[in-house]
């Protein structure tokens, strides 16, 4: 048992969806696996040869994520353009890249050191951080569309 989910399975009882579970209920992440001093690569996240030999037959296509320029937003219409924009690439892909944003690339860099150093710590440190982490799934997707809507409607400076 690593992280709280059984990693020994054998091939007649295995389920990966209830392991994938298991594992999304742990809310340890990968880091949790490795903290728990795993040897082995879970198979959960390995795929079967015959899946991976099957791919390398199918066609390639190149995918684009979408990209969302942020300039022109302080205008009426260049928020609306940016708004339908957002709102596209959550519903079809559920991410996209900004660009012209104005954020400065030491702030960015900053984002991604304290990103790091919270994923690095242990799930107990974290629940300080954020309250609840762990207990139930927590949903902040509402929480950040109206955030999102409220910037592009100028109401967040």
């Amino acid at each position: 048992m690593a992280g709280g989910i059984d990693v020994t399975s054998d091939e007649q009882g295995y389920d990966r969806m209830e392991m994938l579970r298991a594992f999304d209920e742990t809310k340890a992440g990968v880091k949790g696996l490795k903290d728990s001093g795993l040897l082995k690569i879970p198979r959960i996240f390995v795929r079967p040869s015959e899946e991976l030999a099957q791919e390398l037959t199918c066609k390639k296509t190149l995918v684009e994520v979408p990209v969302i320029d942020l300039s022109g937003i302080q205008d009426t219409d260049g928020r609306k353009r940016v708004l339908e924009e957002v709102r596209v690439a959550s519903e079809t892909w559920g991410f996209f890249q900004v660009v012209n944003h104005g954020i400065p690339l030491t702030v960015l860099d900053g984002m991604i050191d304290g990103v790091r150093k919270f994923n690095e710590q242990d799930v107990e440190e974290k629940r300080n951080i954020i309250p609840g982490i762990g207990q139930e799934e927590q949903d902040f997707t509402a929480v950040m569309i109206c955030s999102c809507q409220e910037l592009l409607a100028g109401g967040i400076p």
